[in-house]
């Protein structure tokens, strides 16, 4: 039985989900999405913070582009601070720990009250597919089939022009906790079971991956006095650009620090053996940047301790998260190895550690739109694509969706390179990369970091958001103001200059700076590490009024300016490979001397380009350089 028809078919109301259901609806779309619990929409079923080393970049970039979650953790979070303070500005992430449960039923309030938009409590089994007849314009393109809608459990159909699969660590989940195996998903809540199958038939490949959560303790049986105290940040930075920083300030709740030590690490050496990833239980492939505790005793023998973050889940719990100490160890063997650790030796467990495996895609499926290449109008995003984190699977949600309604809508699709932020550096890394292992976005993943910062997210990424429809008029406007309030001022203040007079000579005395020898502009003195924008206002009658935001860019373009114009050289280079394509008939077994892991590996991923080409795992410069000379003949002859 046909129940309704939708533009767009979500399927998992987690965080990708989230975010992908949003857009869709916002675009004008009509969208349903279907989750195994509709109480659950948004949980976070490990860590309950957002954001992080690279990840805040991501949260940033989500909302320069429309999307939900740095609006929703603004509102929710229980303790913020800018990450990597002490270092450049490329580093600087926010991270905010969330309440958990009302960052879940934040989220949900705001679905619930979005137009166009369906939420369904619903197990989905089967996706129905409708195979391609000769002569279809889209076999040409590569497709073999393309969606038609979903069925669920209870056998009723919802037809749909697209679908995007956000089903996060559901699919044939199993928990293992040492020998107890519980085939659920994570925290103990319903699995998918029937809907991997329904893909494998659909020409789609699957494979396992795993990862863990720690222990949430009670925190009155925990002795804080022997841990050391993690405040925020006063006054907070929020998360979005639409946010006013005046409206979030709060008083914050401490997060606390403490430490493994020999006695942890041997009680986990003497029970290694129970563990279900050293006894061979686990089948899937973990996180190599996220390890258990046991992976880290047996991986770093040398190291004495390892750093254990005790956290708070929310304002109506007393649960505390172990930070650092994931683990599948049996629960005996976990109350020990708890207990070892400075201020936990009379915990209470109130929900174990366990490793949790499920399926997920297989790398070399996906185009840079997030489409699964051999089925039209079948996208995908989050923990299914091989990603790990809830902010990668934001990211992926909104720009999957994004995508998916662009091809409802007959429009040109969203594209983000790798030099125009950390969506397309992570993008970029699942489409040609194959990523053995749950992926984890890092700064270092970026080539072009220090023009990728969280706080010009909005420079980069705002005018797309705007092009695609989910940045209003007015956002956009305000967003031409600011650039050029940046451009006014940063020339102003390289015009402005000084003379050595003794008003100025006093001024440089006082911080500490050196005196000058001859006549500078604002500019170059903004340029010494002791000097900044702010100190200079005595010297600079004439200064405009501008907010923190204009201000704080200004600073960073004039003090980097060296740095960003060698790095925006890098990127013009980038481009030029990027723009040199490949067409899509090429024949790599007539490609002469390529190597055979550089043959094999193009022909699994099929590069657009020769930048995107070069990026892929088994291809090296050597082999580039040969298949330039084989395009240039190629395109000769045509």
């Amino acid at each position: 039985m046909v129940v309704d028809n939708f533009d767009v078919i979500v399927i998992g109301g987690g965080h990708a989900g989230c975010e992908a259901g949003l857009a869709a609806a916002r675009l004008g779309l009509k969208t349903i999405v279907f989750t195994l619990s509709i109480d659950n929409i948004a949980f976070m079923p490990c860590n309950p913070h957002i954001g992080g080393s690279s990840k805040g970049h991501l949260v940033r970039e989500i909302d320069a582009l429309g999307g939900e979650m740095g609006k929703n953790i603004d509102k929710t979070y229980l303790q913020s601070k800018m990450l990597n303070k002490s270092k450049g500005p490329a580093i600087h992430s926010l991270r905010a720990q969330a309440d958990k449960a009302e960052y879940s039923k934040s989220m949900k309030m705001i679905m619930q009250a979005q137009e166009n938009l369906t939420i369904k409590q619903a197990e989905i089994s089967e996706i129905l597919f409708e195979e391609l007849e000769s002569g279809d314009e889209l076999l040409k393109e590569g497709y073999e089939r393309k969606v038609k809608g979903v069925k669920t459990v209870t056998g009723l159909e919802y037809l749909g022009k697209t679908i995007i699969l956000c089903t996060g660590t559901y699919l044939k989940s199993r928990c293992l906790c040492g020998e107890s195996i519980s085939y659920t998903g994570p925290n103990g809540l319903q699995p998918s079971n029937l809907l991997s199958e329904s893909l494998i038939k659909g020409g789609v490949e699957l494979r396992r991956f795993k990862t863990g959560t720690p222990a949430r303790m009670d925190g009155n049986t925990i002795d804080y006095s022997k841990m050391e105290i993690q405040t925020g940040d006063t006054p907070v930075v929020p998360f979005s650009f639409d946010t006013n920083p005046d409206d979030i300030q709060k008083e914050q709740h401490y997060c606390y620090l403490t430490y493994t030590n020999e006695k942890t690490h041997e009680i986990i050496r003497n029970n290694i053996d129970r563990s279900p990833i050293y006894a061979g239980v686990i089948e899937g492939i973990g996180p190599r940047y996220c390890p258990s505790i046991e992976d880290k005793v047996v991986k770093f023998p040398d190291k004495i301790r390892h750093q254990v973050f005790v956290e708070p889940e929310g304002t109506h719990t007393n649960e505390m998260y172990i930070d650092g100490m994931s683990s599948s160890m049996p629960e005996d063997v976990q109350i020990q190895m708890y207990r070892s650790v400075p201020g936990l030796e009379n915990c209470v467990i109130v929900k174990n550690a366990y490793a949790i495996e499920y399926d997920c895609l297989c790398s070399g499926q996906l185009y840079p739109t997030l489409e699964i290449k051999k089925v039209r109008g079948l996208f995908s995003a989050g923990q299914f694509n091989g990603s790990s984190g809830y902010e990668e699977a934001a990211a992926q949600g909104l720009y999957a969706s994004i995508n998916a309604c662009m091809q409802i809508l007959g429009k040109p699709y969203l594209s983000i390179d790798r030099s125009e932020g950390y969506i397309g550096v992570l993008v970029d890394d699942l489409v040609t990369k194959d990523n053995l292992e749950p992926y984890r976005m890092m700064t270092s993943r970026a080539e072009y970091r220090l023009l990728l910062r969280q706080d010009n997210a909005d420079i980069r990424l705002r005018k797309k958001g705007y092009e695609v429809g989910l940045i209003s008029e007015e956002k956009y406007q305000a967003l031409l103001l600011k650039e050029k309030q940046i451009e006014e001022e940063t020339e102003r203040i390289k015009n402005v200059k000084l003379g050595a007079n003794s008003n100025v000579q006093k001024f440089m005395d006082e911080h500490n700076s050196p005196r000058l020898k001859t006549a500078v502009s604002l500019a170059e003195l903004i340029c010494r590490p002791e000097l900044d924008y702010e100190l200079l206002k005595e010297l600079d009658p004439d200064r405009p009024t501008l907010s923190k935001e204009v201000i704080e860019q200004v600073e960073i373009n004039v003090k980097y300016e060296g740095y960003i114009e060698r790095q925006q050289r890098q990127v013009d280079k980038f481009r030029k490979t990027e723009k040199k394509i490949i067409p899509p008939e090429i024949d790599y077994d007539d490609v002469i001397s390529l190597r055979l892991e550089a043959r094999q590996n193009l022909k699994k991923f099929r590069p657009k380009n020769v930048g995107q080409a070069s990026r892929i795992s088994g291809v090296n410069p050597a082999d580039i350089s040969v298949l330039l000379v084989y395009l240039e003949n190629y395109n000769r002859q045509k």
